[in-house]
């Protein structure tokens, strides 16, 4: 059986990407892949310090921009300093399993970086896009629910697996509705969705607890592939022959590691009614809406 590495991408020179959170796990894999294959790779990062550590390990040509997920007027910010056409917009970034926290807007930490915030940079840079926004969700979209009374965990207990699972299942429900938008006014622009299955990064490493981290590190060592590995899901979704609103994941053990293909979501994340609510209190939240007319699709 044939499979599906980074040889396959195409030329893209003459392409620019964004991808956020690429100063680091698979982002970096991922932007370092993109600019190999001849793309202007923009490093959408917080740390911007860092982000140039990472750009300068990756060929071709790259730039660092300041991106924190977190806060709407950062990302207000970015996308008000954009133009010019972007071909790919790659939605990495993202928080796992982290204590309870609040973003700079009030925002549940998870819910808030890992799909407001990426909810709010794809609405306000889509005029620009002109090829497909990717956004990395999670095998952990599979525990969670969206509560669309209680998004922000503002009255139950919060549940920190359960958050991140909300955020995950969000970013599958996002890429839908924005799919169905998309397709709606005739745009050409694809929306599709990766999972890196379980891969080494550092973002296992935030979650506040000793035992969690220690079980994350073994794991890490016997069971999960690289940051290579894991971005290429990403890299399957941003470049191969697929339709949009494709769900792109390992398809080895578990869709844990191994070669990209398309993979499978639960019910939960097909739900179209959910997706359409959800995404009207995404843009209630944010402010955030969607840009694009039938004639400006054109």
């Amino acid at each position: 059986m044939t499979t599906w590495s980074t040889t396959d991408i195409h030329d893209l020179t003459g392409r620019t990407a964004v991808v956020t959170g690429a100063n680091s796990g698979i982002g970096r894999a991922a932007a370092r892949a993109l600019a190999g294959a001849g793309a202007r790779v923009v490093l959408a990062v917080r740390d911007t310090a860092k982000g140039r550590d990472a750009a300068a390990t990756m060929p071709g040509a790259t730039e660092v921009r300041a991106l924190d997920l977190a806060s709407l007027a950062s990302v207000r910010e970015f996308a008000a300093g954009w133009e010019g056409d972007l071909d790919l917009l790659i939605n990495n970034a993202g928080v796992m399993a982290t204590p309870f926290a609040r973003t700079a807007d009030g925002f549940e930490l998870q819910f808030g970086t890992n799909h407001l915030g990426h909810f709010a940079l794809t609405n306000l840079l889509l005029q620009h896009v002109t090829g497909r926004v990717v956004t990395v969700s999670s095998t952990a979209h599979r525990v969670g629910r969206i509560d669309l009374d209680d998004l922000n965990w503002e009255h139950k207990p919060y549940r920190t697996w359960r958050a991140y699972g909300q955020s995950k299942l969000a970013n599958l429900l996002f890429t839908a509705e924005l799919q169905r938008r998309l397709t709606a006014v005739g745009s050409p622009v694809l929306a599709t969705a990766a999972h890196p299955g379980y891969a080494a990064t550092n973002l296992q490493f935030h979650s506040g607890r000793r035992a969690l981290d220690i079980g994350s590190w073994v794991a890490n060592r016997l069971i999960a592939q690289d940051e290579d590995g894991g971005a290429l899901p990403t890299l399957y979704a941003a470049t191969a022959d697929i339709p949009g609103d494709s769900f792109a994941g390992p398809g080895g053990f578990m869709e844990q590691r191994g070669a990209p293909k398309l993979v499978g979501r639960t019910e939960a994340a097909r739900d179209t009614a959910v997706a359409r609510r959800l995404w009207d209190a995404s843009e209630e939240l944010t402010g955030a809406r969607f840009p694009l007319s039938a004639a400006a699709a054109a």
